[in-house]
């Protein structure tokens, strides 16, 4: 028991003793050796070349995961603005079909022949000035030859008739048989023509065959008569511009229609009983 007793305080003594050593080592006061100095600064500096890489990608990793937070968000608030963007669009169809749909309702009002409202739901590029199909036909009591109109004018006609659906030659087309008797309300009056064709370069129709000399003001309104199988008073469109030949015996009229022929979605259909 002695000897292990006498043990115990030598490992306390040597431990004491150690301590203090080390205390005096790490002291601020304590002067280093040369050989501390070098050890000291080795030490710094081999801790700074390691480190210095280790914080080179330390940070870079920082940024990537910054990069990659901020893509993200990019990301989400792009789709955010896309879809808003997209519903944007939709609403100013929408509201363009309405107003459209508008147009359509008010003409009816003023319609005295009957008439069938339809939907353009073919319009061929390749006869792109020639026809377009709607969306009514024979069962819908749709026949040949029925005129065709929007709200801004006539159109064209019905050339072609299945169950459910029809075909429209418009009056853009170059066909030399579509010729249509019109009238040009001159003040109180109308001089009559025959509307023989549409020139594609200045997008108006060729009214001629006017007999009557009397002057014929620019912005004359110009609708159909009734000597065909159109309704009389539909508007085909405003005087333009007005040609005469070498003698002045005979006028061409240049009329401009106010329908917008690349752009028809609602159609109404027209027959000729009241």
């Amino acid at each position: 028991m002695f000897k292990k007793k006498k043990f115990i305080v030598v490992i306390i003594l040597l431990v004491c003793i150690l301590l203090f050593i080390l205390s005096f080592i790490i002291s601020d006061k304590r002067k280093l050796s040369d050989i501390e100095k070098i050890i000291k600064d080795s030490t710094l500096t081999v801790n700074k070349v390691i480190n210095k890489p280790i914080n080179y990608i330390d940070n870079k990793i920082k940024e990537i995961k910054l990069s990659n937070k901020m893509y993200d968000k990019y990301n989400k608030l792009y789709k955010k603005y896309e879809k808003l963007k997209s519903v944007n669009n939709d609403n100013d169809e929408l509201k363009k079909e309405i107003k459209e749909l508008q147009k359509v309702l008010e003409l009816n009002n003023t319609l005295e022949s009957k008439y069938i409202n339809s939907s353009v739901i073919i319009r061929n590029i390749g006869y792109y000035y020639d026809e377009l199909t709607i969306d009514k036909g024979s069962k819908h009591k749709i026949k040949k030859d029925m005129a065709v109109i929007t709200s801004d004018g006539l159109i064209g006609t019905i050339s072609k008739v299945s169950n459910l659906n029809s075909v429209v030659k418009l009056l853009t087309t170059d066909d030399i048989n579509n010729k249509i008797s019109v009238k040009i309300k001159v003040n109180n009056d109308y001089l009559y023509g025959l509307m023989v064709g549409y020139d594609k370069k200045t997008k108006c129709f060729i009214v001629e065959g006017i007999a009557d000399n009397k002057e014929i003001p620019k912005g004359s309104v110009v609708t159909t008569t009734n000597f065909n199988d159109i309704p009389g008073g539909i508007l085909i469109g405003k005087v333009e511009k007005i040609k005469k030949d070498n003698f002045d015996l005979s006028r061409t009229l240049l009329v401009r229609s106010n329908v917008n022929f690349d752009n028809i979605k609602y159609v109404t259909v027209l027959g000729k009983d009241k």
